[in-house]
């Protein structure tokens, strides 16, 4: 067995993962941080109730349409330089969407921060995955990246109250000195990558279809609880998306340089990651939205009161993805999805009792732990199995495939449960039901439907997702070259099926 010289760790990887996390964790802040100066922003600039939605929904629709295309530009373009720009992008959009003079011109700002953050958010992570090996450290950072998104929700809740207290502005402005000192960092800290054997050749009608197709998909799923799933725009918007995305696959089985091979979606594994990693992001995104009204609607908690006594959410996220992170290569993808979607399923199933006159420990308390132990373990597991045996020279797709999925799911997850929550509402008000009452009925019923969510979610990860010990198929990462041309080879550690570490035998090149 010949053994090759192996490329030595960057030192500087750790302060690369902290420059990468603080990245994800302003774009986190920033989705959660809007929702909490809405009142604020429409009194300001004379926003009408049906557009002030489109304060998020132009973020959304950018963020949402472009990851793919934002994540496969960093493997052709380098990630770096890609990463640098996304990121100046998104700070730049952060100062003038401060600066917004009236509803327009602050959606429109939104909207070029939403393609800062389609550029940045994937690229960060085909950067952490290329800067780790695949094993233990790479897990360890995604259990780092994952605890940092749960904290930077809650974080914008927190906040997000003081901030609009001294004016709805400096939601934005706070963005413009961490993006210019991570601007200043990069180069310092970043080794700058793309796949050495990827051609410079690109598809842009498949960008263009694709784009296309999720941005009417984030659209149509913006929309659907306030015109109707069953609308005519609803419907339409949804058949438009899905012939567009048919186009796109019928484009990338034909073009000599796809966007998305089609050949990168033949691993189970591979497909069974997204697939339960949308899912999950519906009850990830639709149980907190139901409790932030709740709180603040029913219970009377102030954005700042709910803020504080929600710090568990966070807290249990970050134990439950580096714990799970630790155990994915001991007993596989399978076992540890299915445990978080049954936390996020159970939490989901205490909150169906929330009352009118509830309080913090009795009605909030074990559902908000158990939920965020839940995401914890499934946001980490299904990231390790969507990333796990990818090419380098794929990184970037991969990222933007993942990220792809799950902005998506937290748009399904809220449009379904607002809608479930809003129709039981009205239900209950036209049967002569008190506004308080009606409404704590709605979040029952969502809460209901995020427990349906979470079970689909456990039964595709049973599926799709490794875990029995027979047909174990070992899945080796390809060979990565050495950039500085001294064509010195290493291999990654392998990864089975069930995303447990294989040892190279004899017969295995090492």
């Amino acid at each position: 067995m010949t053994v090759q010289p192996l490329v030595q760790p960057d030192p500087r990887r750790w302060k690369a993962l902290a420059l990468l996390c603080g990245a994800f964790f302003m774009v986190i802040l920033d989705t959660a941080i809007v929702v909490v100066a809405l009142p604020s922003i429409q009194t300001d600039l004379g926003f009408s109730p049906s557009d002030l939605q489109w304060v998020l929904s132009a973020y959304a629709l950018t963020f949402g349409g472009l990851l793919l295309l934002g994540g496969r530009a960093a493997d052709l373009l380098g990630r770096r330089r890609v990463f640098m720009a996304g990121l100046a992008f998104f700070t730049l959009a952060s100062l003038l969407c401060g600066l917004a003079w009236s509803p327009e011109t602050l959606i429109g700002f939104r909207a070029i921060q939403g393609v800062g953050a389609a550029v940045m958010a994937p690229t960060a992570l085909s950067i952490l995955m290329t800067t780790f090996e695949e094993g233990p450290e790479r897990n360890k950072a995604l259990g780092v990246w994952g605890s940092l998104g749960g904290i930077g929700g809650t974080a914008g809740w927190l906040i997000g109250g003081p901030l609009t207290d001294l004016s709805w502005e400096w939601i934005f402005f706070l963005n413009v000195p961490i993006g210019t000192v991570a601007l200043i960092l990069a180069p310092r800290l970043l080794r700058d990558s793309r796949g050495s054997d990827e051609r410079r050749a690109y598809d842009p009608l498949g960008a263009m279809t694709v784009t296309a197709s999720i941005g009417l998909l984030v659209y149509a799923l913006v929309e659907a609880p306030e015109v109707g799933w069953s609308n005519v725009q609803t419907v339409t918007l949804l058949a438009a998306s899905a012939a567009l995305m048919a186009l796109f696959a019928f484009i990338e089985s034909r073009t000599a340089a796809p966007l998305l091979p089609l050949r990168f979606l033949r691993s189970r594994t591979r497909v069974g990651a997204n697939a339960v990693m949308l899912l999950f992001s519906t009850v990830a995104f639709g149980m907190p939205f139901l409790l932030t009204l709740y709180a603040q609607q029913v219970l009377g908690y102030s954005p700042v009161e709910f803020g504080l006594t929600s710090v568990v959410f966070p807290v249990a996220a970050a134990i439950g993805a580096i714990s799970g992170q630790g155990l994915v290569l001991r007993v596989g993808f399978r076992p540890i999805a299915m445990v978080g979607l049954v936390l996020l399923g159970v939490g989901s199933l205490y909150m169906t009792q929330v009352s009118v006159d509830g309080t913090y420990f009795d009605d909030i308390f074990l559902g908000l732990l158990l939920c965020g132990l839940g995401v914890g373990f499934t946001f980490v597991t299904v990231s390790i199995a969507a990333l796990a045996g990818v090419p380098e020279h794929q990184a970037g797709l991969a990222s933007g495939l993942s990220n792809t999925t799950f902005q998506i799911g937290a748009a399904l997850g809220t449009a379904v449960v607002s809608t479930v929550a809003v129709s039981r509402t009205t239900d209950v008000m036209a049967a002569g039901g008190d506004q308080l009452f009606a409404l704590t009925e709605g979040f029952q019923s969502g809460f209901a439907a995020c427990i349906a969510l979470a079970a689909l979610g456990g039964l595709v990860a049973l599926m799709t997702l490794g875990g029995g010990s027979a047909g174990r198929e070992a899945v080796p990462v390809e060979v990565r070259r050495d950039q500085a041309a001294e064509g010195r080879q290493v291999v990654a550690a392998l990864l089975d099926d069930d995303g447990r570490q294989v040892r190279p035998t004899q017969d295995q090149p090492c």
